[in-house]
């Protein structure tokens, strides 16, 4: 029988033909429990990922610095550091079968413990040149580590008045006004001007704590570019 011969492969610029990556991309959103209004990320990872690799992933898109144990509760299952008396954390999410839907809990440091809901929002097909892990959208800035929980974090960001932040900044547009009026730099070396200046200073930085770590996409994904969602997956202090 004659064989028909094969008509070739368009070959790309360059003498490459890109392929195209085959493995399944999981849309993932979580959130922190008890905190409002919700401090939430929604990222895309692969389906090959581990617990563990999500784990990292989670700490570098949430904000967190990865110094405290953690464990993902899910089936009556739980997967986590190995000093718990817990699963390996080392399963892909496709071993898991993991559907649209499917929700779980991820907990970080287990004294408190921060409590991330974790949701399946669907399943979708990889983009070629698209770099995974990534971060596609988020809302609220990450709280301090070991500030004390969502109680104490929600207490702490409700007893700082707005209006101390208006009387900080305008101590401070004061005393750089006085400077720039009588173009005397010596006002700041006055021991009332530095008293103001120095309380102002020290008010604004325990506000920036409060508040804790702002969200960027953009900060987020260079970070997973860098791989730093691989160091943290194993970072404990």
């Amino acid at each position: 029988m004659k064989r028909r011969s094969r008509r070739p492969e368009p070959v790309a610029s360059g003498g490459a033909t890109p392929e195209a990556p085959t493995e399944a991309i999981l849309q993932i959103k979580v959130w922190l429990e008890e905190i409002s209004p919700m401090i939430w990320r929604r990222v895309l990872a692969p389906a090959s990922f581990t617990l563990r690799e999500l784990h990292g992933v989670i700490q570098v898109a949430m904000g967190w610095e990865g110094v405290h144990l953690f464990q993902f509760r899910l089936r009556a299952g739980c997967f986590g550091s190995p000093e718990l008396w817990a699963a390996s954390p080392d399963v892909t999410l496709a071993a898991l079968g993991l559907r649209k839907g499917a929700r779980f809990w991820y907990e970080y440091d287990l004294n408190i413990p921060w409590q991330h809901g974790v949701r399946i929002e669907g399943r979708l097909d990889p983009e070629v040149g698209k770099p995974y892990p990534l971060c596609t959208a988020g809302s609220g800035t990450c709280p301090p580590e070991d500030c004390g929980g969502p109680g104490a974090f929600m207490e702490r960001r409700a007893n700082l008045q707005l209006r101390d932040d208006y009387d900080d900044l305008g101590r401070m547009a004061e005393i750089i006004g006085d400077v720039v009026r009588e173009s005397e730099l010596a006002i700041l070396d006055r021991d009332e001007t530095r008293r103001r200046l120095r309380q102002a200073l020290v008010r604004s930085r325990a506000r920036e704590c409060a508040w804790g770590k702002p969200f960027s996409r953009r900060a987020v994904n260079a970070l997973l570019r860098q791989g730093e969602h691989r160091v943290l997956m194993h970072q404990q202090m």
